[in-house]
């Protein structure tokens, strides 16, 4: 696994996904893939040194492996929102871990960007 403070970090998303054994790369491209599917019009970059999906001129998601999961960080607002269907799941205040082990919850997975999405549509119309 590459070290994320390391100065020679990937500065893309294929770049961070080939750091990674190829399981853990398939799991990533799969997570990747499905964000990609539901806005394809977001800017792909790596921030926090952890791919990270921009849409307008907000972080929408982030994703990142370690070695037992793939953590997944929709904001503090979407963990909060799909606290029921994350209970069985380690969380944090804007953080989730899907383990590696099991099926990534892709279902679970697009319902949280979506909800991003329309978070960020909020915002932007309150700007206005």
């Amino acid at each position: 696994m590459q070290n994320k403070t390391d100065s020679t970090a990937p500065q893309t998303i294929d770049g961070y996904i080939k750091g990674f054994t190829p399981d853990v790369q398939e799991v990533l491209q799969l997570v990747r893939d499905t964000i990609r599917a539901i806005v394809p019009d977001a800017t792909e970059a790596i921030k926090y040194a952890i791919p990270t999906f921009i849409y307008g001129k907000a972080n929408l998601v982030h994703f990142a492996a370690f070695k037992a999961h793939i953590g997944f960080y929709p904001a503090p607002t979407g963990i909060k929102a799909f606290e029921e269907e994350l209970a069985h799941y380690v969380t944090g205040k804007g953080s989730v871990q899907f383990p590696l082990d099991k099926p990534m919850p892709l279902n679970l997975i697009t319902r949280m960007v979506n909800y991003r999405i329309e978070e960020v549509h909020k915002q932007q119309k309150k700007k206005k």
